[in-house]
């Protein structure tokens, strides 16, 4: 037998799609907003999985808590950006040496992302260090199929020690729109 569980969790955040392209035969236009800044309120839901239930559960629910704080303080309410994306450069410039990401002025996170050290701006107005405060850098393009497949590698690599199995992610970027990763 197998059990399977799932949590769901929401958050609000930005990104950029700089890579879209459409086949208008499919798309009916050749409108890329997904080309935008813009922003969504998203909904992630982890299944967990188990061959055989300990104390009567896959896991308890609560083991879920340090995800719920991870997204809380790593992605809510801020803006999620590939390093490659070709704005990088105008949008975090106090953080480029050239027009490529200087390392040095980042904090590398075990995840897989990277958060600006706002000391670098600490003499800048205000705005400018809320700007970088907000700011999440990845190593992809973060549409919902990659920011899926990422918080599924997240949440395996985590819940591994439990011996519970993620069976997959769910990803939803609007109320009509969502994927699924499984493992």
């Amino acid at each position: 037998m197998k059990w399977i569980i799932d949590k769901q969790f929401d958050f609000c955040y930005g990104h950029r799609v700089w890579s879209q392209s459409l086949h208008v035969d499919y798309s009916l236009d050749n409108c890329l907003m997904c080309r935008h800044l813009h922003g969504h309120q998203g909904k992630i839901k982890i299944f967990l999985e188990a061959q055989r239930l300990e104390n009567g559960m896959v896991t308890d629910f609560k083991h879920l808590n340090w995800f719920k704080q991870w997204l809380d303080s790593v992605l809510d309410h801020k803006f999620i950006i590939d390093r490659s994306d070709p704005l990088f450069f105008d949008m975090m410039s106090h953080y480029c040496t050239g027009e490529m990401m200087d390392e040095t002025k980042f904090s590398s996170h075990e995840e897989g992302y990277w958060t600006p050290r706002l000391e670098v701006v600490e003499n800048a107005i205000e705005a400018v260090r809320e700007k970088y405060e907000g700011m999440v850098v990845v190593d992809f393009v973060p549409t919902s199929e990659n920011l899926c497949a990422w918080m599924l590698e997240i949440v395996q690599q985590k819940m591994k020690p439990l011996g519970v199995r993620v069976h997959s992610v769910q990803f939803w970027e609007t109320p009509k729109s969502h994927c699924e990763v499984q493992a």
